[in-house]
């Protein structure tokens, strides 16, 4: 007799006019691995198979007037009923809530994600509304769908789930984990030379042996790339720094 595969604790619905996009990059490394083992699982779902016109119509223009299509409520409210429950829902879309760390981590937490992916103009906003979808952001750039956008947030959050990177601490000094970016990293050999003729050593305090001045160098370039290239994230570490000093007098 067999057994049931037992459910993956995290699971992933992604509604896409390109199922055969996936898992893609998602399936290789170690979110491959961890999705060989079942400790996720996705499965795709293709709006076109809930048409019912020779065409397989997804789209229509805009009311309004305007460039390009808009993907049909009723087709889409289709393909959403028919693979309830949705879980967590999400649309990948310009105008969402910037993906950051945070949000990784609490998307992390969720046993079912199901993610829609806009082509053409987007969806109705009718089914958004209807679905109360949770609109994400990977960034201040317009892509030619939201499955380029899926990916990244998946990848986001499937490292993130246990055994997957392996060793915890690899997440404890990435950047944004502590609201600063990462210091620089580096490795044998000690001594190299680029293209450009120029030796360049290691730093003498990585091979120091004194964990203490490590942690220290590194806490300072951590802070100094943070300042120079992200104003915004580095005036958020002073004044969270100032609120938790104040806490302690």
């Amino acid at each position: 007799m067999k057994h049931a595969k037992p459910e993956a604790a995290f699971r992933v619905k992604v509604i896409t006019l390109f199922p055969e996009m996936f898992p893609g990059h998602l399936g290789l490394s170690l979110s491959g691995k961890a999705l060989e083992k079942g400790a996720w699982s996705i499965e795709t779902v293709n709006p076109r198979y809930y048409t019912t016109d020779l065409h397989k119509t997804v789209d229509d223009s805009p009311f309004g007037g305007g460039a390009g299509m808009v993907m049909k409520p009723d087709i889409l409210d289709k393909a959403l009923k028919a693979h309830l429950p949705l879980g967590r829902f999400i649309y990948m879309t310009p105008r969402g809530t910037p993906l950051t760390q945070k949000k990784a981590e609490e998307l992390a937490k969720e046993p079912l994600l199901t993610v829609l992916c806009g082509r053409y103009e987007g969806v109705d906003e009718r089914v958004l509304e209807a679905y109360k979808a949770e609109e994400i952001s990977v960034g201040d750039y317009v892509l030619s769908g939201g499955e380029q956008a899926c990916m990244i947030l998946l990848d986001a959050v499937i490292r993130l789930l246990p055994d997957v990177v392996g060793n915890a601490d690899t997440h404890a000094e990435e950047s944004f984990q502590n609201g600063l970016l990462e210091y620089p990293h580096y490795t044998r050999p000690a001594e190299w030379t680029g293209p450009d003729g120029i030796p360049r050593k290691v730093p003498d305090v990585l091979t120091s042996g004194n964990h203490a001045k490590v942690k220290e160098w590194r806490q300072k370039c951590a802070e100094d790339v943070t300042r120079e290239r992200r104003p915004d994230l580095w005036s958020a570490y002073v004044s969270q720094n100032a609120k938790e000093s104040k806490k302690v007098k």
